[in-house]
């Protein structure tokens, strides 16, 4: 079975045969959730009334028809939201896991209603309230917490999702010719990223760096968890998208988080309250954990996962600046 939008009579077929429609329900409708880039994913209109979500990952990234990517990553998905959805303060959260079909790599979760995930933060002048930025962060350290594993389900090791993603955070940002020309994002960009792509030093510890996110660890992550995973919701903040989910090291999801604070000038405030949110694990490494901002903020400004950035190139080689001061800091 592979969706597409325009055949709602051969996906009402297939929900029925899935059980996930009613005999007597039809669809009304079909339209896409948002704007995401991974999976091709709509929201179902029953003429019970009732919607709900359908997502296929696909054996490429659907926004990027020519990057390949691991076909079973809806399923992945799927699969953590079963596993911690046992977990109340987790489970409040996300949306509710309805259906799974592995097969066809599909999953069906619940709807959460009229929302926007927290990109819109990118833009000038916009700020994160306190009270969403706790929430945030505390279920990020409750994640942490509640999954602590010395032997974690293998399909949580994730290691095909990583492969993608350590490719992408660690390897091509510092290419010299990767192809991605970076003043087609903003005009002099590109002379600025030569100073980081050419200094082999500073390459060596992001390898090092590229190393440590390979290797498993005893904590279950989110895995991608930027302003984008966010929603702001009529019921508060939700966290979705957990695809590129993995045992690993704490340090790296709450420097992920931490460093979109920062390219989204949400200010000394906002990340305190991040950071303060988070109850860190005796083995948290601070050191692992700048330097994962670091790489994260390094990436965003001159790898292929561009965001939806009005920053000035002044803005953006401060930032690459103090991106390499923290990779590079001998805490």
């Amino acid at each position: 079975m592979i969706f597409k939008a325009d055949n709602l009579a051969a996906l009402e077929s297939y929900l029925k045969t899935q059980t996930w429609l009613n005999d007597d329900e039809s669809i009304i409708k079909a339209e896409k959730p948002g704007e995401g880039n991974m999976n091709f994913t709509l929201r179902i209109y029953a003429s019970s009334g009732r919607t709900f979500i359908v997502k296929q990952s696909r054996a490429y990234v659907e926004k990027y028809p020519s990057i390949a990517a691991p076909e079973n990553r809806a399923i992945i998905e799927g699969k953590f939201y079963e596993f911690t959805q046992k977990n109340e303060k987790l489970s409040s959260f996300m949306p509710k896991i309805l259906g799974l079909d592995e097969v066809n790599n599909i999953i069906v979760t619940q709807d959460l209603g009229n929302s926007s995930d927290l990109t819109n933060l990118y833009r000038p002048d916009q700020q994160i309230s306190v009270e969403d930025i706790a929430s945030i962060s505390q279920y990020l350290s409750e994640l942490h917490r509640a999954f602590k594993s010395q032997t974690p389900d293998e399909i949580f090791r994730n290691r095909a999702m990583r492969t993608l993603n350590h490719e992408h955070i660690f390897i091509y940002p510092l290419m010299e010719d990767n192809g991605f020309n970076l003043n087609n994002v903003l005009e002099g960009l590109q002379a600025a990223a030569i100073i980081y792509k050419t200094d082999e030093v500073f390459k060596d510890i992001v390898k090092k760096l590229g190393n440590v996110y390979l290797a498993d660890g005893q904590y279950l992550l989110h895995g991608d968890y930027y302003l984008g995973s966010f929603l702001k919701t009529s019921n508060g903040v939700k966290i979705i998208d957990p695809e590129f989910c993995f045992y690993g090291r704490a340090e790296f999801d709450l420097g992920v988080l931490i460093a979109h604070l920062k390219i989204s000038e949400q200010g000394n405030e906002i990340i305190e309250e991040a950071i303060r949110n988070y109850e860190k694990a005796e083995d948290f490494d601070e050191k692992l954990f700048n330097q994962f901002i670091g790489i994260e903020i390094m990436r965003r400004i001159i790898g292929l996962a561009q965001l939806p950035l009005t920053l000035s190139l002044e803005k953006r080689v401060t930032l690459l600046k103090e991106a390499k001061s923290l990779i590079t800091s001998t805490l």
